[in-house]
C-alpha cells in the first residue's frame, strides 16, 4: 500500500510539472503587445486564466469547459480558402486589435479571419448533447467542428449556441475552426468602431471578444428563461422555454431568498409559471438584494435537467410625483438617476475587459462616485457586466448600438440585432430601459420600432431617441447639451431627461492614450475640473425641481483614447475630480453657491459696445496698446440669429471674428475672478495682452471660465483691455464676453 500511495505521488508531481511545463510553454507562444497605454489587470492575464469565469450568470450549469486560451490564427484574402497553415497564437478572447490578444492587427473588409482550436470533450458527458456557445463574435462567424460547418451567424453584440454533438469525434481530439468576416464600417449595428479612430470614435474589435465554452445537455433540456417581476400582483413570473420534450416532462421552479425557499411553483415548458413572492425585498440601487432561482426539467419525477439563476423584484414605471410632475418612478417612487455615459472600452482590450475584476470595477466606482445609473452607450456588454450591475444595484439605460440604416437589408439587420438585444438581456433587474436609437444615428422608422420594442418587453421603459431627433414616441425626452445642464419640459405621459451632458476634459500626463487629448470643455487641473463638476451638478439639481428634470447622464465614465472627458482616466489609475466632492455633489449634497458680483458686464442683458473686426488683423492685435481705430463699433452679442442661447445684437456670419475692448478695476482687489462667456466656436481671450483662457467647442448659454493664472496676475487698478478671437467651422455663431468674481 505504501508502494502505491509513493507511486500515485509521484504521478501527482509529474502532473503538476507536465502542467507547469505547459503553462510555460503557452506563455512563450503568447506576450501581451505593447499598446498605448494599458491598466493595471494586464498584468494578471495569461493563457491559463483568460476570464475564467462562468459567462452566463443567469442561466448557469455545473458542466462547462472553457474554451478561452490561445488559438491558432490567420489572416486571408475575404473569398480565400481556409488556409493550411496559420501565422501564430492569438489568445481568445481578446479582440485581435487589442494588446491582450498578443497579436494586435487591424482587420479590413477585403479581410477574413481565421481561428482554429483542438479541445477534447471530457469523457463523463458521453451520452449528453454538447453545445458549443460563443458569448459575442464581431461580425459574421462561420463555424465548422471536425471540418464540418455547423452553423453561421451575423451580429457583433448577442451570444449564440450550436448542437455540435453530431459533428464530434467519439473520443479524441476535436477540431473547431472559426472564420470571420467583419466589414467595420459597413452597415452593420457597430457603435463608435472605425477605421480611423479619433475624436468620439474610437478602434474597432473583429473577432471573438467574449468567452467561449462548451456544456453538456440531456436530449430534453432547458433552452431559456423569461423571468419578470410582477410588483403589482406580488409574483415572479417565469415562462421556460425548452427543446426535445414530451408531455411526460414539466418544469419545476424554485425561489430562494438567502438560501431558504420562499416559493415553489410547477408547469408545462412554454406556459408562464407565477412564483408567488410575499413581502418581496424590492431591488433599488440602495438595496440590491437578488433571490436566487432554480429552474428544473423533471420526467417521471425525476430530475433530466437543471439550471441556476437569479431574479430582482422591481417595477420600472412613468407616473406623476406629489406635485403631478411626470416623473420615472422606481418601485412606485421617483428616485433622480445621475450616472455616466459609459462607452465601456479598455486601452489593453479594447471591447474586452482584461479581468472580470476590471469588468466589476468601473461599476464599483460609479456607486462609490455617488451614482445610482449608467447609460451603457451604442454597445452591449458580456453578460457578466450585467450579473455585477445587478449586484451592485446599478440602474442601466441600454443603448442599441448605431449603425449607418442605409439600405432595406442595414435596416433588416438592425431589427435581427434590436430584437436579440431584448430577448437575451430582458431579464436583467438593472436594465430599466431600452434606448433604440442615439442622437439620430441611422435613425429611421422611430415611430413603429419604439412601438415594437415596447410590445417585446412592456416591463421596461422604451427611449426613442437619445438627443436631437425625439419623435414624441416613447417613454421619456431626452435631450443633449453640452457642457449644459439643461432639460426638456416634462410632458402628461413622458419624463423629462438629459441624456448626455458634462465633457470636462483634463488629460493627465503619464495616463493617456495619446499625446493629443481633447474635451468638450477643457480643464487645466483637477482643481478645476472638481469646482466646475460640483458647478455642474448643482444646476442638473435644481433643473429636478424646475422644470422637472428625472435623470441626467454626464459623460463620461473614463477617458477613451484621445477623448479625456472622464471621471476617470483610460487606465482607470486615476478618478480625476476629487472623489468625496463629487460623490456629494452627484447626490445631491451641495455647498452653498458661491456670491457672483458683475465686473466686466456681458450683453445678456443690456448691449456692451466693442471694436470689432472680420478681417485677420496684425499680430499684436492682442496688446494692450494696440490701436484698434479702424475697426468697426458695435453691441454685442456677436454672431447669427437662431443660435441656441444667443442675444444678437451685431451680425457676424464670417469664420473668425476679432474684438476688442476697455474696462476700469478699482483697487479692490478680485477673489475668484473668471470669464462669464458664451462661445460658439473655438475662443481665445487674453487680458492685457496675456491669454486668460482657450476654449473650444460651444456652449449654448452662459458660463463661466477659469481665468489663467498669469493673466489674472496681469490685472491691475484702472484701465484694462479685453481681446478676444473666436472661430466658428459650421452651424450657429455667437460670441459674448465679460468677467465675474465669486466670493
Amino acid at each position: 500500500m505504501k508502494g502505491m500511495v509513493r507511486l500515485l505521488s509521484a504521478w501527482g508531481i509529474i502532473g503538476v510539472v507536465c502542467g507547469m511545463l505547459a503553462v510555460q510553454a503557452a506563455e512563450k507562444e503568447w506576450q501581451r503587445a505593447k499598446g498605448p497605454l494599458e491598466t493595471r489587470w494586464a498584468k494578471d492575464v495569461s493563457p491559463a486564466n483568460a476570464l475564467p469565469e462562468y459567462p452566463r450568470p443567469q442561466m448557469a450549469r455545473k458542466d462547462w469547459k472553457n474554451l478561452n486560451g490561445l488559438w491558432d490564427y490567420a489572416i486571408t484574402g475575404k473569398d480565400d480558402a481556409r488556409p493550411d497553415s496559420y501565422e501564430g497564437k492569438i489568445l481568445v478572447p481578446y479582440p485581435i486589435e487589442s494588446a491582450l490578444s498578443g497579436v494586435m492587427k487591424r482587420l479590413d473588409e477585403k479581410s477574413r479571419l481565421w481561428y482554429r482550436l483542438m479541445f477534447e470533450v471530457p469523457k463523463e458527458w458521453s451520452g449528453r448533447r454538447v453545445l458549443l456557445h460563443f458569448g459575442g463574435v464581431d461580425w459574421e462567424a462561420t463555424v465548422s467542428v471536425n471540418g464540418k460547418e455547423v452553423g453561421v451567424h451575423r451580429g457583433g453584440y448577442d451570444g449564440f449556441d450550436f448542437d455540435i454533438t453530431d459533428a464530434l469525434k467519439p473520443k479524441g481530439r476535436q477540431e473547431l475552426a472559426v472564420a470571420v468576416w467583419d466589414p467595420t464600417e459597413g452597415g452593420q449595428p457597430r457603435g463608435k468602431q472605425v477605421r480611423k479612430p479619433g475624436g468620439i470614435m474610437y478602434t474597432p474589435t473583429s473577432g471573438l471578444w467574449r468567452t467561449v465554452w462548451i456544456e453538456p445537455v440531456p436530449e430534453a433540456s432547458i433552452a431559456d428563461l423569461k423571468i419578470t417581476p410582477d410588483l403589482d400582483a406580488g409574483v415572479l413570473r417565469l415562462t421556460v422555454a425548452a427543446k426535445g420534450t414530451s408531455d411526460a416532462h414539466m418544469i419545476e421552479a424554485v425561489a430562494l431568498a438567502d438560501g431558504k425557499e420562499v416559493a415553489r411553483a410547477s408547469g408545462k415548458a412554454g406556459v408562464e409559471l407565477a412564483l408567488p413572492i410575499r413581502d418581496a425585498k424590492l431591488w433599488s440601487p440602495e438595496s440590491p438584494f437578488l433571490y436566487d432561482l432554480k429552474v428544473t426539467l423533471k420526467k417521471d419525477g425525476n430530475d433530466v435537467d437543471s439550471v441556476g439563476s437569479y431574479f430582482g423584484m422591481r417595477k420600472i414605471a412613468v407616473g406623476k410625483d406629489e406635485k403631478g410632475v411626470t416623473r420615472l418612478l422606481l418601485n412606485g417612487k421617483f428616485v433622480f438617476q445621475i450616472g455616466p455615459l459609459d462607452q465601456g472600452f479598455w486601452p489593453d482590450g479594447i471591447y474586452t475587459a482584461p479581468t472580470d475584476e476590471a469588468l466589476r470595477y468601473d461599476i464599483e466606482m460609479t456607486r462609490k462616485l455617488g451614482m445610482n445609473m449608467c447609460r451603457k452607450h451604442v454597445k452591449v456588454e458580456p453578460e457578466r457586466w450585467y450579473y455585477w450591475c445587478d449586484k451592485l444595484g446599478l440602474l442601466v439605460w441600454q443603448d442599441m448600438p448605431s449603425a449607418n440604416n442605409k439600405t432595406d437589408e442595414d435596416r433588416k439587420q438592425f431589427e435581427t440585432e434590436l430584437k436579440q438585444l431584448v430577448m437575451t438581456h430582458r431579464n436583467h433587474p438593472s436594465i430599466i430601459m431600452w434606448v433604440v436609437f442615439n442622437e439620430g444615428w441611422g435613425q429611421h422608422d422611430t415611430e413603429r420600432l419604439t412601438r415594437w420594442v415596447k410590445e417585446m418587453d412592456p416591463s421596461r421603459l422604451v427611449n426613442n431617441a437619445s438627443g436631437w431627433a425625439d419623435k414624441k414616441v416613447g417613454d421619456v425626452m431626452d435631450m443633449h447639451r453640452y457642457p449644459g445642464p439643461g432639460s426638456p419640459q416634462p410632458e402628461s405621459e413622458r419624463a423629462a431627461v438629459l441624456g448626455e451632458f458634462g465633457g470636462l476634459g483634463l488629460g493627465v500626463d503619464g495616463h493617456t492614450w495619446a499625446q493629443k487629448t481633447w474635451g468638450y470643455r477643457g480643464m487645466d487641473s483637477r482643481d478645476q475640473l472638481s469646482r466646475q463638476y460640483v458647478n455642474l451638478l448643482r444646476r442638473v439639481w435644481a433643473l429636478k425641481d424646475k422644470p422637472g428634470l428625472s435623470a441626467a447622464v454626464y459623460t463620461q465614465t473614463t477617458d477613451v483614447e484621445t477623448e479625456c472627458n472622464g471621471l476617470m482616466t483610460y487606465d482607470r489609475e486615476m478618478v480625476k475630480p476629487d472623489l468625496e466632492k463629487a460623490a456629494n455633489a452627484n447626490q445631491g449634497r451641495l455647498p452653498p453657491p458661491p456670491e457672483i458680483k458683475v465686473v466686466v458686464p456681458t450683453a445678456e442683458k443690456e448691449p456692451m459696445v466693442w471694436r470689432y473686426t472680420f478681417e485677420k488683423p496684425a499680430d499684436d492685435w492682442l496688446k494692450p496698446d494696440f490701436d484698434a481705430g479702424a475697426w468697426k463699433e458695435g453691441p454685442a452679442g456677436f454672431g447669427a440669429k437662431g443660435t441656441p442661447g444667443a442675444v444678437v445684437r451685431t451680425e457676424w456670419k464670417t469664420p473668425d471674428i476679432w474684438l476688442r475692448r476697455e474696462f476700469t478695476l478699482g483697487s479692490e482687489k478680485l477673489n475668484v475672478p473668471q470669464l462669464q462667456m458664451h462661445h460658439d466656436e473655438d475662443v481665445e481671450v487674453y487680458l492685457n495682452g496675456v491669454l486668460a483662457a482657450r476654449v473650444s467647442g460651444y456652449t449654448s448659454e452662459y458660463d463661466q471660465f477659469d481665468i489663467n493664472v498669469k493673466a489674472e496676475a496681469a490685472l491691475k487698478a484702472g484701465k484694462n483691455v479685453i481681446a478676444v478671437h473666436c472661430h466658428q467651422t459650421a452651424g450657429g455663431q455667437y460670441i459674448d464676453v465679460g468677467i465675474v468674481d465669486q466670493k
